[in-house]
């Protein structure tokens, strides 16, 4: 990762105590998207996920999941030069759909992919905010897998290191950007 990117990080993303509960340190990310210099190094960043050693795109598509792995995803994947394929809460994709269910934990929860969002074979970078128990990011494999594609990496901008995020995703190759 860029020395930029790290000090954009460090000086953008923001601790908000006892939010939304008491006992909750949330990391607030609106000021480093309000930053133009800061979101394009995040974004440079995490599109080194879809990159192999010599800086070649090794990725076909970049997956983001609903709703802030949509801010982080469309942007790497024209950093990349592929396309972008949204995975979404069930019910907002209007044509046909691969859904998975998985749990939360109050509950669960489902996801959906275009069946013909990603060919057979394609290679693909997933990317979200956040990484904390691994269920969507699990559930996205799932889904792009069901399509016939091939999950070769996942890029987070936090990953939260007291929950099991890491062991529930496996040995899909993860960057994370800040490690808290």
């Amino acid at each position: 990762m860029s020395e930029e990117a790290r000090e954009a990080l460090a000086r953008l993303v923001v601790d908000v105590p006892d939010f939304p509960e008491p006992g909750i340190v949330f990391k607030d990310i609106t000021p480093l998207l309000a930053d133009p210099s800061g979101f394009a190094a995040v974004v440079a960043a995490l599109a080194a996920g879809g990159r192999d050693a010599d800086g070649v795109v090794v990725v076909d598509k970049v997956v983001g999941m609903e709703a802030r792995g949509f801010i982080f995803a469309a942007p790497v994947a024209l950093a990349l030069g592929v396309g972008f394929v949204p995975v979404r809460k069930a019910g907002k994709l209007p044509r046909a759909t691969h859904g998975v269910s998985y749990a939360l934990e109050y509950g669960e929860a489902t996801l959906e992919l275009h069946e013909d969002a990603i060919g057979a074979g394609d290679r693909v970078l997933v990317i979200d905010d956040v990484l904390a128990t691994g269920g969507t990011v699990a559930a996205t494999v799932q889904l792009i897998e069901r399509c016939g594609g091939v999950a070769t990496a996942a890029a987070m901008l936090l990953e939260l290191s007291f929950l099991p995020g890491r062991a529930t995703i496996g040995d899909l190759p993860l960057t994370a950007l800040m490690v808290v």
